[in-house]
């Protein structure tokens, strides 16, 4: 198969800062496939595309408005892209629970996404949030 590996990771740059950073939920739905499935969901969770949205939309845009996405590093093979990003913001909202803090938070993820046609189909991800977590609920 021919795989745009550059385009792929335009499409994942473009999501990152589209979607995560500013919300936007056309984009969104112009980039995920009907048929999407988030591997990293938590048990129990929605691991769909709503799922995903709700994550970004109801959890850490409230918990930081101002939320930034960095990108330090993409890796593209065939229909995969892997992205070591940065998601930070100003924690003004409650965040899991936890009440606004003022600090800053900073959240490292490394996420593989598989594409087709230009979308979303398949996303894996690990990230620091529990020690995040933890460090802002030892600081309440």
């Amino acid at each position: 198969m021919n795989f745009n590996r550059d385009k792929n990771k335009e499409i994942v740059k473009r999501f990152n800062k589209e979607v995560i950073e500013n919300g936007n939920v056309e984009v969104f739905e112009e980039l995920m496939d009907e048929h999407f499935i988030n591997h990293s969901a938590p048990k129990g969770a929605d691991n769909g595309k709503q799922g995903m949205i709700h994550t970004f939309n109801s959890v850490l845009r409230p918990a930081m408005p101002d939320i930034q996405v960095t990108i330090l590093q993409q890796v593209a093979e065939d229909d995969l892209v892997t992205t070591r990003k940065n998601i930070s913001g100003t924690h003004t909202g409650d965040f899991l629970g936890i009440g606004p803090s003022g600090r800053r938070i900073s959240i490292d993820v490394i996420d593989i996404v598989r594409l087709k046609n230009g979308k979303y189909v398949e996303h894996w991800g690990i990230n620091n949030l529990s020690a995040v977590l933890t460090q802002l609920r030892n600081n309440e």
